[in-house]
């Protein structure tokens, strides 16, 4: 799987260095069960295209694209960590319900968000 198979709710990747509107609607609230995510600046929705991954058997997509998904939330951990930004990484997300606001196309499915936001000093 590459990163083009993981997309943000707000955009997604038509090239590399091009990316086009998904969905105008604010929706950080849903995009976790914690209440900060409501008003985070930037919330990360990972999102796998399971139909493209024609040599993995539908049963072993979902752990495919959650090990990806974390290599990319690392990268996002170290960039933060670099900028003085804080972030977290999350699993406490009403899958369907993302699902169902982002209109998410068959074989596609969000593995995590992560939020990101300015340190509480």
């Amino acid at each position: 799987m590459s990163f083009r198979l993981v997309e943000p709710y707000a955009i997604r990747h038509r090239r590399i260095d091009a990316l086009i509107l998904h969905q105008r609607t604010d929706i950080r609230a849903q995009t976790g069960t914690q209440d900060f995510v409501g008003t985070a600046p930037l919330n990360l929705i990972y999102v796998a295209r399971g139909e493209r991954m024609q040599d993995v058997s539908p049963e072993a997509r979902r752990l495919y694209a959650s090990v990806d998904t974390g290599f990319i939330g690392q990268n996002v951990y170290l960039f933060c960590a670099s900028e003085g930004l804080a972030t977290v990484f999350r699993g406490a997300v009403d899958y369907q319900t993302l699902a169902k606001t982002m209109k998410l196309g068959v074989g596609q499915f969000v593995t995590f968000a992560q939020t990101v936001g300015y340190p509480k000093i």
